[in-house]
């Protein structure tokens, strides 16, 4: 996404972090989100920017945090350095059961708001590097995801269910979503993985920046992931979204989901659910991303208990009975 338009969506969502306290006030939020360039900074910043409208109504201020990703944003939330955060379907379920990133400390306050985009898990390559498939992998200088974020949780995941360790590659980076599309078009690593949603500005940079290709993920250990992980459906990005990939992208991911806890009182989650749903239309139009959601689709994919706050509007909308 170009700057411009990228800040056109941001007006209206302060992105200054405040001296207060997440939780501080019951009419101020904030909402971590991700990596600037990839789509839950914008798409953070499209939701802060809906509830500010309303704010004569509702009394509540959001403002947008760049943040490390899922685990960081679902961290910050149960310590309460953050009231709202945008995490994939997966890390919020780990995350509420204490397992993967989250060994030994459940996070049972964790509640949902509503479900967003698809992310399929994305693997882009340099076109002379030759890699058709994931285990062609094998050897190459591959970004494995910035510690702490959701791209990193999945991708250590399939490694694990493809038998491959940091010691398969020939390098193993953790570069930042803002540093990859660089870091492949001046050769310095050969493909680079990415959970997100479609299309990406980083993604976008790399096919149109060098000669570079989406690979497929496939194949038994994929399987075997998807059936031991009900909330990793099979996932396609459609061919020629990107330069340089012409044909379907067959994968799996996760969902964007908006998570907060039961911290975040009734009055904060029912406000930023309504303004959310009841300008879903423009919220749509906020990025490429979010152009297919439906209001049925956003109550599908969580792995945590609704907030008391969202189960009030969709029972007041007939969303949920």
């Amino acid at each position: 996404m170009k700057l411009k338009a990228l800040a056109a969506i941001l007006a209206g969502a302060t992105t200054a972090i405040l001296a207060a306290p997440a939780g501080a006030a019951d009419n101020f939020v904030t909402l971590g989100t991700g990596g600037i360039t990839g789509v839950y900074y914008p798409v953070g910043g499209a939701i802060c920017r809906l509830v500010n409208q309303g704010r004569k109504d509702h009394g509540l201020r959001c403002t947008v945090e760049s943040t490390g990703g899922s685990v960081f944003n679902l961290n910050a939330i149960a310590s309460g350095d953050l009231d709202v955060g945008v995490a994939q379907s997966d890390t919020q379920y780990y995350a509420m059961k204490g397992e993967d990133k989250f060994a030994g400390k459940p996070s049972k306050d964790l509640r949902a708001l509503f479900a967003l985009h698809a992310e399929p898990f994305t693997v882009v390559a340099r076109k002379d590097a030759n890699v058709k498939s994931w285990d062609d992998l094998k050897g190459k200088r591959v970004n494995i995801g910035d510690p702490g974020s959701g791209t990193r949780s999945v991708t250590e995941l399939v490694m694990k269910e493809t038998g491959m360790t940091n010691a398969s590659f020939k390098l193993a980076t953790d570069l930042k979503p803002a540093e990859m599309a660089g870091a492949l078009c001046d050769n310095k690593i050969d493909a680079f993985t990415y959970v997100v949603g479609h299309p990406n500005a980083s993604i976008k940079e790399a096919s149109t920046t060098c000669a570079s290709t989406l690979v497929n993920v496939t194949g038994p250990g994929i399987d075997k992931l998807m059936k031991s992980n009900s909330f990793y459906p099979s996932a396609t990005i459609p061919g020629k979204m990107y330069t340089g990939s012409d044909a379907d992208t067959k994968t799996f991911g996760p969902r964007a989901t908006i998570v907060a806890s039961t911290k975040l009182s009734d009055k904060a989650a029912y406000a930023i659910v309504k303004a959310v749903f009841d300008n879903l239309n423009d919220f749509k139009k906020l990025h490429p991303a979010l152009e297919n959601l439906t209001a049925a689709e956003m109550l599908t994919g969580n792995t945590v208990p609704y907030h008391p706050g969202a189960v009030q509007y969709f029972k007041e909308k007939g969303l949920m009975k």
